[in-house]
């Protein structure tokens, strides 16, 4: 298409729209101005309401940083109390443990004292049983026995643990002491006398170990072995108060020895040494 044809086509297109010359001016310039101002309120309104959004943002903001600021502030005050209740719970920790410490030490020393005590219980409750054991005895033996003596049916005994229960002797030094007392060693002769001695004997202990804790008693097989004779010459018949296994004449154990036995009271006897075993005695002689 040449520059002729061109402005031809431009004639026609300006005669069918009229816009052309100043036809069309007017009106592109008066809708110009008009979209100018609907754009101009357009970004007034837009303004406006950025500033509000803005001013509530900013409000909000405003009121919440306030708000921590109270907070923060609260805490701050608050802070030196928590301190000084923690130090205080310290201070309340360490009495605390020094009052443990203090009362662990006493209980200790309590302790002690109970156990010190329990045994004194022990030994009295012993001692009380033996009182009772003798009360009824000593009721009896009032110009009937020497002091110290225990009266039993028609007889005095003495037990020389009484006296002293650390003094041991050997059998002939036994007898020789219970004949110095105007008695002799104890002869046993029926199951009534036997339990006597037997409950007598029971709480006179100075071992734990029984054998140790015999009463020399006037029998012995020193002239015949196996034939076991009292003081008084009356052979020993009954078996049945010897100990089991007993007696078996271990390195010439040739004299009799009565114990106290929980088990067996009637088995009670074993022989010992006669010359080498030191034990307690008992004497007996007849009542006034």
């Amino acid at each position: 298409m040449d520059e002729r044809d061109a402005q031809l086509a431009e004639q026609h297109i300006c005669s069918e729209l009229d816009i052309s010359g100043d036809g069309f001016k007017r009106p592109a310039i008066l809708c110009l101005g008009l979209l100018n101002l609907a754009l101009l309120i357009v970004a007034i309104v837009l303004g406006i309401n950025c500033a509000k959004v803005k001013e509530g943002s900013l409000q909000v903001s405003h009121s919440a940083a306030t708000q921590l600021i109270n907070e923060l502030n609260y805490l701050r005050s608050n802070h030196s109390d928590v301190i000084e209740a923690e130090e205080e719970a310290k201070k309340a920790l360490e009495r605390a443990i020094k009052n443990h410490a203090q009362l662990k030490v006493q209980i200790q020393q309590l302790t002690t004292i109970n156990d010190g005590y329990q045994r004194q219980i022990e030994a009295l409750r012993t001692e009380k049983t033996n009182l009772k054991s003798n009360i009824s005895a000593l009721e009896g033996t009032c110009g009937k026995c020497l002091s110290g003596w225990i009266l039993f049916n028609s007889s005095c005994y003495f037990f020389s643990y009484t006296e002293s229960s650390t003094v041991i002797k050997n059998w002939p030094d036994s007898r020789a002491d219970c004949i110095s007392r105007g008695a002799d060693l104890v002869v046993i002769d029926n199951p009534e006398e036997q339990k006597f001695v037997s409950d007598k004997i029971q709480n006179m202990k100075i071992s734990s170990e029984w054998w140790l804790n015999g009463f020399w008693m006037g029998l012995s097989d020193t002239e015949t072995e196996g034939m076991w004779v009292w003081i008084n010459n009356v052979t020993e018949v009954e078996q049945r108060y010897w100990m089991i296994g007993e007696p078996n004449d271990q390195n010439g154990e040739d004299c009799g020895i009565a114990v106290s036995s929980f088990d067996n009271p009637w088995r009670t006897r074993f022989d010992g040494n006669c010359h080498r075993k030191q034990l307690h005695w008992i004497c007996e002689m007849p009542s006034e």
